[in-house]
């Protein structure tokens, strides 16, 4: 008979790396679920010149076909979608990491923003979107003495 010396450090550590992996699949949001496609958001940077806000979004292996920019009530949304290049059971894959699928990301614009000014390009995987600035509103001067209207706005006479 073999005595086996218990070692009760290795035992734990193996239960760490058990219950690691199971709380990494159950609250990871980009881990796939069985089947599954990986969700994923494109990285952004926006950078504000004294003139304009400019976004860049990174969006490696999409075309410019499948993407799609909008601008309504101050909101910015950018969403697309980037395609399976392949099928890992007739390819012979053994891992996936990259992520796949629709995504969009929207941003709150500053109010007054020229909705046709705005200007996108496409180069290199990078989109990147030109914002003018509003034009800053200056405060209305209300003359005071005898030259003034008798009547404040929205009272009656």
């Amino acid at each position: 008979m073999t005595i086996v010396r218990w070692e009760p450090l290795r035992e734990l550590g193996s239960l760490q790396s058990e219950m690691n992996r199971l709380f990494d699949a159950a609250f990871d949001p980009s881990a796939p679920a069985s089947g599954q496609p990986r969700r994923w958001s494109p990285a952004m940077d926006l950078i504000e010149t004294p003139d304009h806000f400019v976004l860049r979004a990174d969006l490696p292996g999409v075309s410019q076909s499948d993407v799609a920019v909008e601008l309504e009530d101050n909101v910015l949304t950018i969403s697309g979608e980037r395609k399976r290049d392949h099928d890992g059971e007739s390819q012979g894959h053994h891992r996936v990491e990259r992520a796949y699928g629709a995504f969009s990301r929207s941003l709150t614009l500053p109010r007054g923003i020229d909705a046709e000014a705005v200007n996108a390009a496409f180069e290199g995987g990078v989109l990147t979107i030109r914002v003018p600035k509003p034009e800053q509103r200056k405060p209305r001067k209300i003359a005071i003495g005898d030259n003034a209207p008798q009547t404040l706005e929205g009272a009656a006479a």
